[in-house]
């Protein structure tokens, strides 16, 4: 398997998960299959990885690595959410199961596929090109208001409202097609000091629009869960996250879990009877100066990970 991928967090996924010979792995999004070939490396013939992606292009990958490994392997091509459900169904016990969400770099790299602000391509975003919703179909097809309030609440886009407004008045004229004219637009509609500040203007109308297409925080809603159920006592869970809507999300996961009495504050002692699900292994790891250096996407990654607890803890 030849590939470019730079795994983020890679050495501090492995340092938390510590995976062991026999061990059963759930990588569930694939991606580039960077973190995954680390991982697999040290579960020996005795263990197994099972990969889920929905992207045609990760399940290639899959096929790739998995004939160099000595796991092991099956691949589940499906959203994440989903890929979870079936194993749950089939009374899966993993040891390790760990998520790096957003997009892949492989992703962003195929250029046809309008992840990217950078370069001309379709407006489109599909994580699963079979999929019908695609960033085009938003940017055309909604109403102002319902396109503010995409842009304020899923790309925490100070002026949502003018770039919403500026989009339907472009699109009256002409139905926008492509990455560069969303760019365009949305640069009309920021401010001039905004559009030369840190980050790129029209960063976060697309960060919201690839949320929206591909559904990913209703994925790791239910996905959560669903990692959870999958895992033996004893067996952690690590997620990857790349801004504050997905981290929010993993942390409030993992805190709930591992909180123990729930009884108001004012009971003297507790008749609840409540015990703690997890413990939490170290909170927020971030990249270190040198990895963020070589691989600037990892300047934003925020790594939570929790072992269960049990009778096998």
């Amino acid at each position: 398997m030849t590939t470019t991928h730079v795994p983020v967090l890679a050495g501090e996924l492995i340092e938390m998960l510590d995976p062991q010979p026999g061990q059963v792995a759930v990588d569930c999004t694939f991606g580039g299959g960077g973190h995954a070939r680390l991982i697999a490396g040290r579960l020996g013939p005795g263990g197994t990885l099972i990969g889920i992606d929905r992207d045609p292009l990760a399940q290639e990958r899959f096929e790739e690595l998995a004939a160099e490994l000595a796991c092991a392997t099956r691949f589940l091509r499906a959203g994440f959410a989903e890929g979870l459900a079936v194993l749950r169904e089939e009374r899966l016990n993993a040891d390790l199961v760990y998520l790096d969400l957003g997009m892949s770099s492989m992703q962003v790299d195929t250029r046809q596929r309008g992840f990217s602000y950078s370069y001309d391509a379709p407006l489109d975003m599909r994580m699963d090109p079979g999929q019908e919703l695609t960033a085009k179909d938003i940017v055309n097809g909604w109403d102002a208001r319902r396109l503010a309030r995409l842009l304020r609440e899923l790309g925490e886009e100070r002026y949502a409202g003018p770039i919403a407004r500026a989009v339907v008045a472009r699109r009256e004229r002409q139905e926008l097609v492509s990455t560069s004219e969303l760019v365009d637009v949305i640069k009309s509609a920021v401010p001039a000091p905004a559009r030369f500040a840190a980050g790129h203007p029209a960063k976060r109308a697309f960060q919201a629009l690839r949320i929206a297409v591909n559904d990913e925080l209703g994925q790791l809603e239910r996905g959560l869960p669903l990692a959870w159920e999958c895992l033996r006592p004893g067996g952690r869970l690590a997620a990857i996250s790349f801004h504050s809507l997905e981290d929010r999300r993993v942390k409030r996961f993992l805190a709930d879990r591992a909180q123990g009495c729930v009884c108001p504050p004012e009971l003297p002692v507790c008749v609840c009877g409540h015990e703690p699900e997890a413990e939490l292994l170290r909170r927020g790891i971030v990249a270190t100066p040198g990895e963020v250096a070589a691989n600037p996407r990892a300047s934003s990654a925020r790594m939570r990970v929790a072992r269960k607890l049990g009778e096998s803890s």
